[in-house]
């Protein structure tokens, strides 16, 4: 991809028409703030927008999963500065959880600053239930799901008040709110973009969000939220590791991000980087070399998954590359994926 000092526009070409039966799809570059500190966050948003990228997402945690990750800068003071660093790239948080570490007014107010220091452009606040690890720090109890998804239902009401620019009070199941009110605040209100990764949960983000945010390729994630009148923008993640070579690619991807490897709710329900330390030591190399993270460098393994996730509906597809070489994901893409669309 060029550089270039607008949003481009990519689009899929048919064999016959190139635009007949296509839809415009945007590309985004992940922020990981498990690997890199907030400085090294903000230059990647500016070398992602520099390369044509449509978006960045930043990843919101307290801890990171692993030691090797090494990092966990508090996402909104990254996102003030990928504001102010970048010019025209879109921005998200993907995901925010609104309903344990911080109060949902505090939230609200940081995601209208946010979305007001981007002016014109789209800030997509990704929202979910959250992870034991990120959420615990503050001593409650750690709920269930079924009842963390009504606190997220009520955290979005809450905030979704507060952006009209009202005086706010509620008194609700799960949050009290006293005569709040927020004077900054963006042209228009940021979207909703709510995380799921199981049907059920897909379902609640038709209802309660603007739109979808899960991985990728997930079809019946997708369908299941678009049964539920889910309308808005999907954005599915695709985790890649880019090296010279493909175990070169395993064995990063084995020190960096084996926690992806582990199986049910686990990720969720783990405390602390310890206890991932401990999980994980059961995650072999071949366990990661079978799993969802591509270390396949065939470019076509690469373009076949861009395209699984079209096919399933996602219209925002963006990469996170594992480990600390992100030029060569970005040369990678840039010469041998991307150009496919």
């Amino acid at each position: 991809m060029e550089p270039t000092g607008e949003r481009s526009e990519r689009h899929v070409n048919t064999d016959d028409d190139p635009t007949e039966g296509a839809h415009m799809t945007e590309f985004g570059y992940t922020l990981s703030s498990e690997e890199f500190g907030p400085t090294e966050l903000v230059d990647y948003a500016v070398e992602a927008e520099d390369r044509g990228y449509d978006f960045v997402s930043v990843s919101d945690h307290f801890h990171p999963w692993l030691e090797s990750q090494g990092e966990s800068p508090f996402v909104w003071n990254t996102l003030g500065a990928v504001a102010r660093a970048t010019d025209s790239v879109d921005v998200g948080v993907g995901v925010n959880c609104p309903i344990m570490r911080i109060h949902p007014v505090n939230v609200a107010q940081a995601a209208a600053t946010t979305a007001a220091m981007l002016g014109d452009r789209e800030f997509f606040f990704g929202v979910g239930t959250g992870e034991q690890l990120n959420e615990h720090v503050v001593g409650e109890h750690w709920p269930e799901h079924d009842v963390r998804l009504e606190m997220l239902a009520e955290a979005i009401d809450v905030m979704r008040s507060l952006w009209t620019g009202e005086q706010v009070s509620h008194h609700g199941e799960h949050y009290t709110v006293e005569n709040a009110r927020l004077f900054t605040l963006p042209e228009n209100p940021p979207p909703v973009v709510v995380s799921a990764f199981g049907e059920q949960t897909a379902q609640a983000a038709g209802d309660l969000g603007d739109g979808l945010w899960s991985v990728g390729p997930q079809d019946d994630v997708a369908e299941a939220y678009e049964s539920n009148g889910g309308d808005g923008p999907k954005l599915a993640q695709i985790t890649v590791c880019c090296a010279e070579t493909e175990d070169e690619a395993v064995s990063t991807a084995h020190e960096y991000w084996r926690q992806s490897a582990l199986s049910g709710e686990l990720n969720q329900l783990l405390p602390t980087p310890v206890h991932f330390e401990q999980a994980t030591q059961m995650v072999s190399e071949e366990d990661v070399r079978e799993g969802n993270t591509v270390t396949d460098q065939d470019p076509q393994t690469h373009i076949d998954l861009v395209e699984q996730c079209r096919d399933a509906g996602y219209d925002h597809i963006y990469f996170h590359q594992i480990g600390p070489d992100q030029e060569q994901f970005f040369e990678f893409y840039e010469e041998e994926v991307l150009p496919s669309f």
